[in-house]
């Protein structure tokens, strides 16, 4: 009884499937890598949706160098009622002629809820992958390393959001506007999970040594 536990574990499902050979491995960390990035988006999503209410107010400006990113003609649609009211909130000192925004700066109050959710969610991702998906004893510096890129990957994915929601304001729907950050939030984690997963897998990420690999090697030093 205890063996069939053991074989229907999550460890025994690992070694199940190391035993298959590297391409079924691969599969099933594919597959616990999935489960985790549908929890990571979860989580993204909630705070995606909450942090708004707290960050709203926040009307300091985004400092030049992301200023050239978070171009609020880009991000936001002045030629609908739902881009005029984002910008309205979101732009200190706009100036909206024609359809554009022709002056005004990106706040704080927008960026943080995207960033911020993002990272959260992300840093649960990583720990977890390591431990479960991977069974990594990568270095503290594969952190440090992670952190890098993911502050990269999410002001990409922030301003992808942003585009998309902006995208999304220009549909005719009525019902689909209040999904809006919800959507641009599952497309921004899709983007992410197809990047990370090799990411995480080949570059900052090393299975740990089995006791067995290491009890081998002292004997076939000894041969």
């Amino acid at each position: 009884m205890a063996d069939e536990k053991k074989k229907f574990s999550l460890g025994g499902i690992d070694n199940a499937a190391e035993e298959k050979g590297s391409f079924i491995k691969t599969l099933w960390q594919l597959l616990k890598f999935l489960v985790v990035s549908g929890l990571v988006t979860i989580i993204q999503l909630v705070l995606a949706n909450v942090l708004p209410l707290i960050f709203d107010s926040v009307t300091a400006t985004l400092p030049a160098f992301l200023q050239t990113i978070f171009d609020p003609n880009v991000v936001f649609d002045a030629s609908t009622k739902e881009g005029l009211e984002q910008i309205g909130k979101y732009v200190s000192g706009a100036v909206v002629e024609n359809g554009t925004v022709t002056a005004g700066i990106v706040t704080w109050g927008y960026l943080l809820p995207f960033f911020l959710s993002n990272l959260i969610a992300n840093i649960y991702g990583f720990f977890q992958n390591k431990k479960t998906t991977f069974k990594s004893d990568a270095p503290w510096y594969s952190f440090a390393a992670y952190i890098v890129i993911m502050i990269a990957l999410i002001l990409f994915s922030t301003w992808f959001q942003g585009w998309l929601v902006g995208v999304i304001a220009k549909i005719d729907w009525a019902w689909i506007q209040p999904l809006a950050r919800t959507i641009a939030g599952l497309a921004a984690g899709f983007v992410q999970m197809v990047f990370l997963f090799p990411m995480e897998k080949f570059v900052l990420m090393r299975e740990k040594k089995t006791d067995d690999a290491q009890e081998e090697a002292p004997q076939a030093e000894a041969e």
